[in-house]
């Protein structure tokens, strides 16, 4: 049997982190067993959905190296649905209910305070034809729950082992809102049995949903598909959000965050294996398993995440930077360039910084004009090479009594503004002779 995955997002927001985890966690799956991967658009949520999400995702999808075999949207599919609930109905597995969402939180809160689970009591069971008439009569609009049967459900969860649930601990779930509109349930069930889903991996906050759904395919006459439940990611200090700037990959992108690096960390992230550097995701396939990912709680740490994307960028060839550039238009630089400011880049926005210094006018700092008039005259006056500042610094240091810091700070602030950066032996022939004397003549003017 071909695997056929899935990952299904709601198009309510920006694609983050831990979204992007479970997709590259199902991505990697399929594609380790020579399966299929398709991209499900859960977007029956109208109010809230956006086709700017929806493009948003894709991108930052393909962005990373997740492509699908199959995309669609589940707003195309609502006659589908309609006919799954019908079907329900006529099984007798779906009920009106009328309680308010004031009188259902009131039931809830009595439960609670008597130590009771919050299972709903199934109270419109009871209504006769003729009270739910009245009900509808004074504009109460009925919602749908699915009546969850009494059969054990249970199954072998491929990254928790075997799961058991009692139905009797499970409140039946409302599929049907009072508007018409669908829950996430029924919607997903009818197209993962459409499209004949092979295996749903998901957030272990959705292990009950899980055991709902499985009475629901049972229903629909269909056997349910593998289930593989991944634990959650959180930060120090709480869950993660998708309406959370800070953890969406497009933020991460804006920050210089590598694609190949958001692959390799989230796909190594809560499992026994180091994240080790990696630029394609072929080795991530390869090496992919559900017994290496950790049943407990994920951490995540953006800083840890910069930290590693240093090191990938540290790591990268000219080779492997010249898309980068061309998309940029730093066009002009050539691996000479790249290997002298290599060790400095800690973002992709500093190649354009460090670009900006080397080849175009900027204003820069002068705290020693003495100094600098000196070094003008002392300029070598011959074609800048490795060796060119050694020389011209020495040369200075004949002329002067300065030594160490106060020598070569006031000239490196003088040619780039900053205290930090690349061996001014490896910068001066970038910069260039023409560019120096410009600069440093700007200053002592």
């Amino acid at each position: 049997m071909t695997v056929i995955t899935r990952f299904a997002p709601s198009p309510t927001g920006f694609l983050h982190v831990g979204n992007l985890r479970t997709a590259l966690i199902t991505w990697l799956y399929a594609k380790s067993n020579n399966g299929k991967f398709l991209l499900r658009i859960d977007d029956t949520d109208i109010k809230r959905s956006k086709n700017e999400y929806i493009s948003s995702i894709k991108e930052d999808l393909k962005w990373v190296g997740i492509d699908w075999d199959v995309c669609f949207q589940q707003s195309d599919r609502i006659a589908k649905y309609e006919n799954a609930k019908n079907n329900l109905i006529k099984a007798g597995r779906l009920y009106t209910c009328y309680e308010t969402e004031e009188e259902l939180a009131l039931k809830k809160k009595s439960l609670l305070s008597r130590n009771l689970p919050p299972i709903y009591d199934r109270a419109s069971l009871k209504l006769t034809a003729d009270q739910k008439t009245d009900l509808e009569s004074k504009g109460i609009k009925p919602y749908w729950r699915f009546l969850l049967n009494n059969e054990k459900i249970s199954w072998d969860d491929k990254v928790r082992g075997n799961l058991h649930f009692d139905p009797k601990n499970l409140s039946d779930p409302v599929l049907i809102r009072t508007d018409g509109t669908l829950t996430y349930s029924l919607a997903s069930v009818v197209d993962d049995i459409e499209y004949r889903i092979t295996d749903i991996i998901r957030g272990e906050d959705h292990i009950s949903n899980s055991a709902i759904h499985i009475q629901i395919f049972k229903a629909l006459s269909s056997e349910p598909p593998n289930f593989s439940h991944i634990s959650l990611m959180t930060t120090k200090d709480k869950k993660l959000s998708k309406r959370e700037g800070d953890f969406s990959i497009k933020e991460l992108r804006k920050n210089g965050i590598l694609s190949s690096t958001i692959a390799t960390f989230f796909a190594k992230i809560g499992s026994s294996e180091n994240i080790k550097i990696g630029k394609n995701t072929k080795k991530l396939i390869n090496e992919f398993s559900f017994k290496k990912l950790s049943k407990s709680t994920v951490q995540y740490d953006y800083n840890e995440l910069v930290a590693f994307n240093i090191k990938v960028i540290h790591s990268l060839t000219f080779d492997e930077i010249k898309n980068y550039l061309n998309s940029v238009n730093l066009n002009d630089i050539d691996e000479e360039f790249w290997l002298s400011i290599r060790p400095n880049i800690t973002a992709l926005q500093d190649i354009e910084f460090w670009h900006k210094i080397c080849k175009k006018d900027i204003k820069t700092k002068i705290v020693n004009t003495e100094l600098i008039s000196l070094a003008i005259k002392l300029l070598p006056n011959t074609k800048f090479d490795s060796n060119t500042w050694s020389i011209w610094i020495n040369n200075i240091k004949k002329h002067t009594k300065l030594r160490g810091k106060e020598l070569f700070m006031p000239i490196r602030l003088a040619l780039t503004g900053k205290e930090t950066g690349p061996e001014l032996r490896d910068l001066l022939p970038l910069i260039g002779r023409n560019l120096i004397i410009r600069r440093l003549n700007d200053l002592n003017n």
